[in-house]
């Protein structure tokens, strides 16, 4: 059952013949919400407060016995004749015992009990959602011979009195907002009545009405018999709440009827991360100092949150990001891919060793219960997407949960065919992935999807085969062909072309780094000799190449069995690193630019797979993971791409799971810090993980420093994270090739056709107004993938909701709208 995503707000008097329903006819009576057919019947019946299940029975003629009530509201069953103008409701009348309609979803999903009785009727019942709105129930039926029959049935859910609120999408910090609702009457006779409006904090349930200045949420109101009214408050939204949770009630007499639901508070301030990234070796004492927690003075900055994590296996770094990779919003190929890389890699995690499976059914199992956020599909997938940091406020142990319930094997199991089901329709006939679906073939991204399911078989699979499927051998023909093209265009654009010269790209050294995983996986004698040409090439100008480039080189020319060049490459590699004991190891080039292989997580990852495997320098990888761990923020690495690069490179040697080394002494601000007695911790800290946090109250300047002391052998890391908002305007912004302008603009149709006229502070604008968003954006560079986001006012709702691949004035680009916001994705 869905509805047709619009209110019917008022019916008329009138024969219900078009909803036949079931095949029943519904008479003239039928004026009110609800219909409760009992017998061979079908539906929703509503009596004294309560939403009470029916069964459907149809004859073979498609006809059925019906016995009629006519049920007001959800209140008692009256006559038609007696209902009556009803006087205006008192303030102190209860509004307690009015049903409130909470589940407004637009799909009523149930799995269908049939029951046959003796003449072969099949019955089954179904309860609708709680939307005022109209249904469509479509109904197939079959014989074992393939005969079938379908029927598509329409029917109204609708009350005598209906609130029908009008709320934006979203709230934002600061603002001032009028909410309104329309009350409906589908009665004969004029109502008098009360509507009122509660606010409670969606997430911890408290009453905020006055922090809202909603202090008068009571309101009166007259309604004419089938008429409508409108009520509205002028609300305040403060700057300490994330999610308000609306209730609207009208009340007029025996007649009453509510709706709740929530809405996201969105902040106008920027959340910074300060990471000290923290290490101890054996039988040692270190002070860590994060400096500007110790002297903040600031007086808009605003504590959010300070995390402490600990562990002596750096591999729980990775598990706790892949809920990140799971949970990303956009749905370009490249991001799902990454969950279906954490889905896989957290399957075989969860199933390689029964004691990671004990920790999180031990997080399962915890008595925290799911906050609202979490059951509040819509309002998480908004406050994810434009507040993240929210849900890290929440307790430990319910953050626990909720990856415990990610790890759910049944749960992973079908989002990995989900999103590999997602992968294989994007694939595009030549094989090759757009980086969004409707794009052009990207052949980067197709690199480092394929890449990315080497990665995964490297440390799944034992026997190192990268899966045979149909979409990975498409994806490498097409690859071979790209590989050969870009080869033989180096002619073809200049026939005198000296093939001695240096032309090694980094896109194809992406390629045969892909290959290098694949050595049972059939080659053509084309690509063979032109791997052989590059491999001359690399031996010749790999000097000169930039970092990545370097990485890429010495790992293929190992695994091509020239140990000479390999071990030449790492030795100049390490020769340009510095290696200090706050960063660990890295180099001073490693900077983020505008290419694909100028990424520092991305780089730094590969450089931990070329030490670890060439080398097998446990220091020199240990070195490097610091500078890695200098980097992350709190539960993810930037962006999805270097997240899953990161946790490859961590679980390249993180697979004894149960190497604990001895416990680490923490102090924080003179504090000890006890792991055994804090929440959840007894089976984590058998694997050498802990992590705990305060929230914004209970952060002290004196916090920022941290004593570790080490007894025994054995090498710890830990971190210390300390969130905080600054407003927009506190925010440098850095200076960039690219330049953004946005306008926008009040559009009118007059005579002369359609006007558009710049909008300004002066400018008044009113409910029903198109407004026009121009964004101009400037580069002086070329650059191969951009994400701008354009942010609305709460008042605003898009015209266009659909997210699909355009082109304009030449120009490709992914246009995806969301709930608060436009993003546009050029490659």
């Amino acid at each position: 059952v869905y509805n047709d995503d619009q209110r019917y707000f008022s019916y008329p008097t009138q024969n219900y013949d078009q909803l036949n329903w079931f095949g029943f006819y519904f008479d003239d009576g039928m004026q009110y919400f609800s219909k409760s057919i009992r017998g061979r019947a079908a539906g929703v019946m509503v009596v004294e407060d309560e939403m009470m299940e029916v069964s459907a029975v149809m004859d073979d003629s498609g006809n059925s016995n019906l016995e009629e009530e006519i049920i007001v509201g959800y209140g008692t069953l009256k006559e038609k004749d007696s209902l009556s103008t009803s006087t205006s409701t008192k303030k102190e009348d209860s509004f307690n015992n009015v049903t409130i309609r909470k589940n407004l979803q637009e799909t009523a999903f149930f799995f269908p009990q049939l029951q046959t009785d003796a003449e072969g009727n099949v019955s089954f019942n179904f309860t609708t959602p709680e939307a005022l709105t109209k249904w469509k129930l479509q109904l197939l039926a079959h014989t074992k011979t393939l005969e079938s029959v379908t029927k598509t049935l329409e029917t109204v859910t609708q009350k005598e009195l209906m609130v029908i609120p009008n709320a934006p999408r979203f709230l934002r910090q600061g603002d001032q907002i009028t909410i309104s609702t329309k009350i409906a009457n589908l009665t004969d006779k004029q109502l008098l009545g009360q509507a009122k409006l509660e606010l409670t904090d969606a997430i911890t349930g408290n009453n905020i009405d006055s922090k809202l200045n909603n202090i008068a949420n009571f309101t009166s109101f007259s309604v004419d018999a089938k008429g409508n009214t409108q009520v509205s408050w002028n609300l305040t939204i403060p700057d300490d709440v994330d999610a308000v949770q609306y209730k609207i009630i009208a009340k007029s007499g025996d007649f009453s009827d509510g709706e709740q639901n929530a809405l996201p508070v969105l902040t106008n301030r920027m959340l910074v991360t300060e990471t000290l990234p923290m290490w101890i070796r054996s039988n040692e004492t270190r002070t860590f100092t994060l400096d500007k927690l110790k002297t903040n003075t600031s007086t808009t900055l605003k504590h959010h949150k300070l995390t402490l994590e600990m562990a002596s296996n750096p591999a729980w770094y990775a598990v706790q990001a892949l809920p990140y990779l799971m949970e990303y919003p956009y749905e370009c190929n490249e991001q799902t891919f990454s969950r279906f890389y954490a889905n896989a890699l957290a399957s075989h995690i969860a199933n390689s060793n029964p004691r990671i499976k004990d920790v999180f059914n031990q997080w399962k199992n915890t008595d925290a219960l799911i906050s609202n956020l979490e059951k509040n599909a819509e309002l998480k997938s908004i406050l994810i997407q434009e507040t993240p940091w929210l849900r890290d406020a929440q307790s430990e142990p319910e953050q626990k949960k909720r990856i415990a319930l990610l790890f759910d094997l049944n749960k992973m199991n079908n989002e990995l065919q989900s999103a590999k089901r997602k992968l294989e329709n994007n694939q595009m006939s030549n094989g090759a992935w757009p980086w969004f679906d409707g794009g052009r073939p990207n052949r980067y991204i197709t690199q480092h999807i394929i890449t990315g399911f080497t990665h995964l078989n490297h440390l799944t699979n034992a026997s190192g085969k990268i899966e045979t499927s149909q979409m990975v051998n498409k994806a490498i023909a097409y690859l071979d062909d790209e590989f050969v093209q870009e080869y033989k265009d180096i002619r073809k654009y200049n026939a005198k072309a000296d093939l001695s010269k240096d032309h090694l790209s980094s896109t194809q050294l992406q390629f045969m780094y892909m290959r290098s995983f694949m050595p049972d996986t059939k080659t053509s004698k084309e690509v063979k000799e032109v791997m052989d040409y590059y491999h001359s090439q690399i031996k010749k100008y790999w000097l000169n190449k930039p970092l990545y480039s370097k990485g890429l080189m010495a790992l293929v020319m190992h695994r091509m069995g020239d140990k000479k060049t390999a071990a030449k490459i790492l030795k100049s590699l390490k020769e340009n690193s510095i290696t200090n004991d706050e960063l660990g190891m890295y180099w001073k080039e490693n900077t983020s630019s505008w290419y694909w292989y100028q990424a520092p997580i991305e780089t730094q990852a590969l450089m931990i797979e070329a030490f670890s495997e060439i080398e097998n320098d446990t220091k020199t990888v240990d070195n490097l993971k610091i500078w890695l761990f200098k980097n992350k923020q709190t539960n993810s690495w930037k962006t999805t791409k270097a997240t899953t690069e990161a946790v490859y490179a961590l679980l390249l040697q993180g697979s004894d799971w149960l190497s604990v080394t001895d416990a680490v002494d923490v102090l924080v601000g003179n504090k000890n810090i006890e792991p055994s007695k804090l929440d959840n911790v007894k089976v984590e800290a058998g694997t050498g993980y802990y992590k705990t946090s305060w929230n914004s109250s209970e952060i002290k300047p004196e916090m920022a420093t941290v004593k570790l002391t080490k007894k025994g052998n054995g090498i710890a890391w830990g971190s210390l994270y300390w969130q905080y908002f600054e407003d927009l305007d506190k925010i440098t912004s850095a200076e960039t090739p690219l330049k953004l302008k946005k306008k926008l603009f009040l559009k009118t149709n007059t005579d002369k056709g359609e006007q558009i006229s710049e909008i300004t502070e002066a400018t008044a604008l009113k409910v029903g107004d198109l407004v026009r968003v121009r964004i101009e954006l400037r580069s002086d560079r070329d650059m191969e993938f951009i994400h701008m986001k354009d942010m609305r006012a709460a008042g605003f709702e898009p015209i266009n909701v659909l997210s699909q691949y355009k082109w304009q004035d030449g120009l490709g680009y992914y246009e995806a709208t969301k709930d608060a916001s436009t993003n546009f994705f050029f490659d």
